[in-house]
């Protein structure tokens, strides 16, 4: 709902979504999505009116760090590709490539899905 709220400029509304989200992670202790919450956090700091991009890398961090202790190689993916599109925009362009390469390079198969897709246009432009 967050993520809708958000491409729909509705930013109150998706903030509050993602405060409900993180909410219910840690009050019911279900946190198999936690690193995705604070990955669409971090996508509509991108997006909102202010395009705060300190409170973006800060919750891309975060669904990093959570991902990496979950053991969650698609959460940490998902994390790696929007942290290093923030990095690329920023001119971070090898650091990028450095996070999301080696990530990418865990996978075996599934390259034909969005995530794997879009981790692989990535790279290609980041070694452009």
């Amino acid at each position: 709902m967050a993520r809708a709220c958000g491409e729909l400029g509705q930013f109150e509304e998706a903030w509050s979504h993602i405060g409900e989200a993180i909410t219910a992670v840690e009050t019911t202790k279900e946190k198999w999505c936690e690193a995705e919450v604070h990955r669409t956090a971090g996508e509509i700091a991108l997006i909102s009116p202010e395009r705060d991009l300190t409170k973006a890398e800060a919750c891309f961090e975060q669904a990093l760090a959570v991902a990496r202790q979950q053991q969650a190689k698609s959460w940490e993916l998902r994390a790696a590709i929007s942290m290093a599109r923030l990095w690329r925009e920023q001119g971070k362009r090898d650091e990028a490539r450095e996070l999301l390469a080696p990530i990418y390079s865990w996978f075996t198969e599934g390259f034909d899905t969005v995530d794997l897709k879009q981790a692989k246009a990535l790279l290609d432009e980041l070694a452009a």
